[in-house]
C-alpha cells in the first residue's frame, strides 16, 4: 500500500492511497489542476484513479472533486446527506459516478477495502476512512472536535494514521477570528487542538507501537507546524513514548505532497 498526503490544512486537503491494482483519493479540496500536479509529482497518473472518497462537504475538501470526476470519469463516494449539500458546489456529475454510501460502510475497490466511520463535526454527514490491503491499514481522521471511541476503534490498528492537530488554544483565543467562530472550533463538533491530538495519539499507541503518525489539517491562522509538533512530542514524552523509536511522527505539508509512504 502507498500513502501520500498531497495537501493538508485549512486551505485544502487531499490524500492519495494506492495499491498495485487500485488508486483512490480521499478528498479533493484544491483546484483540479493543483491535484493533477501533485499526483504527477509523486509519479501517479490522475486518469488511473478508481474513486474519490469525500469526508464532508466543506470547500477545503471538495473544491476540485467535480472537475476531476468530469475530466477523468472518476466515481465519487459520499453519504447521501453529503451529496445533498455538495451537489450545488461541485457541478454536474455523471449518474454512474454518483456513489452513495452509508456513514458506516465498507466499499471494495479492486484489491482494497475502504471502511467509513462516523466523526463528530459540524457538517451534514462527516466520516473518516480506513483503507485495508491484506494485513496493512491506513487511516484518515481529520475535522472532528472530539476523539470518540468510534474513531479510536477504527484507527487504532492502522500502520499509518493521518490525524488532525488543528489549533493552538492560545493562538485561537487571542487571534483574529470572531467569537462565534472561535467557539465553533472549540466545541465537540469543531476541531481537535494540538493538546487533544497528543492525548489521542497516546490512546492509539496503547494498542501497539511502531506506527507512522502524521499530523494534519493544521490551521493557517491558529497554529504553526513547529508548535503542533512540539506540543504533541511533549505529551508523548510525558507518557514515556519515544518519537523515532516507538513511532514515526511527521507533519503533512500544506502546499506540497508529503512523504510517499510504502507499507
Amino acid at each position: 500500500m502507498n500513502f501520500c498526503s498531497l495537501y493538508s490544512g485549512s486551505s485544502g486537503n487531499s490524500i492519495f492511497v494506492g495499491s498495485e491494482k487500485a488508486k483512490i483519493l480521499i478528498d479533493a479540496g484544491l483546484p483540479g489542476k493543483k491535484i493533477d500536479e501533485a499526483l504527477k509529482q509523486i509519479g501517479q497518473n490522475p486518469s488511473e484513479l478508481d474513486g474519490i472518497f469525500i469526508t464532508h462537504e466543506h470547500i477545503d475538501h471538495i473544491k476540485g472533486v467535480g472537475v476531476l470526476s468530469r475530466k477523468y470519469d472518476i466515481p465519487i463516494y459520499a453519504p447521501q446527506d453529503t451529496w445533498v449539500e455538495m451537489e450545488r458546489t461541485i457541478g454536474k456529475i455523471k449518474d454512474h459516478n454518483i456513489k452513495v454510501m452509508d456513514r458506516r460502510s465498507v466499499v471494495s475497490i479492486k484489491d482494497i477495502e475502504v471502511k467509513s466511520f462516523i466523526i463528530p463535526h459540524d457538517a451534514a454527514a462527516p466520516v473518516g476512512y480506513t483503507i485495508n490491503l491484506n494485513d496493512k491499514r491506513a487511516s484518515v481522521a481529520t475535522d472532528f472536535g472530539t476523539f470518540t471511541k468510534e474513531i479510536e476503534d477504527n484507527i487504532k490498528d492502522s500502520d499509518v494514521i493521518l490525524i488532525e492537530s488543528n489549533y493552538n488554544p492560545g493562538m485561537l483565543d487571542f487571534g483574529p477570528y470572531p467569537y462565534s467562530l472561535k467557539q465553533r472550533i472549540k466545541e465537540a463538533y469543531g476541531h481537535l487542538s494540538n493538546e487533544d491530538c497528543g492525548e489521542a495519539i497516546v490512546k492509539i499507541l496503547k494498542n501497539g507501537l511502531g506506527k507512522n503518525i502524521i499530523l494534519g489539517h493544521l490551521s493557517n491562522t491558529n497554529n504553526t507546524p513547529e508548535l503542533a509538533e512540539l506540543t504533541v512530542r511533549d505529551i508523548l514524552t510525558a507518557n514515556g513514548i519515544k518519537v523515532g523509536s516507538d513511532l514515526d511522527l511527521s507533519l503533512a505539508n500544506r502546499h506540497n505532497p508529503s512523504e510517499f509512504i510504502t507499507l
